[in-house]
């Protein structure tokens, strides 16, 4: 049965990747997730319901249009098996109940804002208000109104560190360091994770992005590095793992 759900989960999994590539690219450009329908950006071909069938029709058309043949990117392919995936683990790590809702619901909003900021360097406030309010809503409901309101103050002090690491940035560099979506979106995951567990996905995030952002750095030094992704990336494996402060302690001090 575990299996079946793993499944399950996997292909409902790529179908919603697939709507959120829309969501998280139209967004970004201030455009309707809604109309145009879905179709190719280069000759607008309108696409078919048989080729939208998340990564059977991009292997099956070889990676392009099926009118002009014009190639698609890797990343539709890849946003589809990524979020697949991550709907699979949030039913392993938290099995088929209440809590699976919460972790869906999550793990959705950061696909889509890795989705956006990585492709347009914009995390939309509209992913971050609907998502913050369907979390909270979720909180009461599975907890109570008290725990809602105590992560809110998690969340509440995670935007203040995140703010404070931007002003200090801004005075190091000269410069903007960082946006104004990354300092939000610390707030939705110090919500969700509490805020010292945030401290840690800052953490965790500068380690994963580092030598990605040394490799661009040397390929483009005016090329702009999104924040987002990686932090977003180091906030799906603490909570998919489910790793707690203790636990950050404990391996500290052994």
């Amino acid at each position: 049965m575990d299996f079946y759900y793993i499944i399950v989960l996997f292909i409902f999994g790529t179908i919603f990747g697939s709507f959120y590539n829309v969501v998280g690219t139209r967004l970004a450009k201030e455009e309707s997730i809604v109309f145009p329908p879905s179709h190719c950006e280069n000759c607008g071909h309108r696409l078919k319901f048989y080729e939208l069938i998340p990564i059977f029709s991009f292997l099956i058309q070889g990676g392009k249009c099926r009118v002009c043949k014009t190639k698609l990117s890797i990343k539709y392919l890849l946003y589809e098996v990524f979020t697949g995936v991550l709907f699979s683990l949030c039913y392993i790590s938290f099995g088929f109940n209440l809590q699976l809702l919460l972790a869906l619901t999550f793990v959705s909003i950061l696909m889509i804002v890795i989705i956006s900021d990585f492709d347009s360097y914009i995390i939309p406030d509209e992913v971050l208000i609907v998502g913050f309010i369907m979390l909270f809503i979720e909180f009461i409901f599975i907890y109570s109104f008290k725990t809602a309101l105590l992560h809110l103050v998690s969340g509440i002090c995670s935007f203040i560190l995140m703010y404070g690491l931007k002003l200090f940035g801004d005075f190091l560099f000269k410069k903007e360091s960082m946006g104004g979506g990354d300092i939000k979106l610390l707030f939705l995951i110090g919500y969700v994770i509490g805020f010292r567990m945030s401290i840690i996905s800052i953490f965790l995030s500068s380690f994963i992005g580092l030598p990605i952002s040394i490799y661009i750095f040397y390929k483009n030094k005016n090329h702009v590095i999104p924040y987002g992704p990686f932090l977003s990336l180091a906030t799906l494996i603490i909570f998919l793992c489910q790793i707690n402060f203790a636990d950050i302690i404990k391996f500290l001090t052994f």
